[in-house]
């Protein structure tokens, strides 16, 4: 199965669960990418970075203070420390024992079953070969058609291209720029990714007449949800992959 950027017209978005089913489960855990499977996704959209010792571990922030138990930097622990930590009881008591994933573990699970959308973190916090990292993990797993790489750095994404221009990316940013497509084309992206807010139907139309996908994050309520699917974007990443069906 490959993952699809853009949608034909008159066929049905393009699902993507943001961290997994984050509405509902504790973000970036085995648990929330299998409930947003169980909802309908098409993929699954995940953040990394690199631990003490090297490893892609999934998470959002720099530190693990907000979904784990513990305290301090990803950069400054090791797998072995990271996979000690509680990833799911803060979010409730139920998920508790959910643990932080690694890249290589999610790509294992993802394989044959959905898309993954990684987000690579760099900044301000850097990670000297995030890409070549990633795209070798991608690699490994049989994912690089089935995969997107997404970053607000752009510079990293056009890293990842030279290594290997054959995986898809997407520019991520919030705003309204000038020239989106230039954005896009000096990254050599193939996705515009901005924040919802931002997405109008002359940016949809511009990003198709370049040959660019389109997919917003986050909008999490029906009501956007529905305008943006009728304005034409391609897909969505959304917390509450459950809303897809009343679209």
């Amino acid at each position: 199965m490959n993952l699809k950027l853009r949608r034909a017209p008159g066929t049905p978005l393009i699902r993507v669960g943001h961290r997994g089913a984050r509405g509902h489960a504790p973000e970036n855990t085995l648990v929330s990418f299998n409930l947003a499977v169980e909802m309908g996704v098409q993929a699954v959209e995940t953040d990394v970075h690199i631990s003490k010792d090297g490893q892609v571990v999934l998470i959002h922030d720099h530190t693990v203070d907000r979904t784990t138990d513990g305290h301090g930097f990803v950069k400054d622990l090791t797998l072995a420390e990271l996979k000690k930590l509680d990833a799911g009881a803060w979010y409730d008591p139920r998920f508790a024992g959910q643990r932080i994933l690694t890249l290589a573990e999610l790509l294992a699970w993802a394989k044959n079953r959905v898309g993954v959308a990684i987000e690579i973190k760099n900044g301000p916090i850097y990670y000297p070969g995030i890409a070549a990292q990633t795209i070798r993990l991608v690699h490994e797993h049989d994912m690089l058609h089935q995969t997107i790489l997404l970053s607000f750095d752009h510079f990293v994404l056009r890293e990842a291209k030279t290594i290997e221009p054959q995986v898809a990316t997407g520019i991520l940013y919030a705003g309204r720029l000038i020239d989106p497509v230039a954005a896009a084309q000096a990254a050599n992206a193939d996705s515009l990714n901005p924040a919802w807010a931002f997405i109008t139907p002359d940016l949809v139309q511009t990003a198709h007449a370049a040959g660019l996908a389109i997919s917003p994050w986050c909008p999490n309520d029906l009501p956007t949800l529905r305008m943006l699917d009728a304005i034409g974007v391609d897909s969505i990443g959304t917390d509450y992959p459950d809303l897809f069906e009343q679209i």
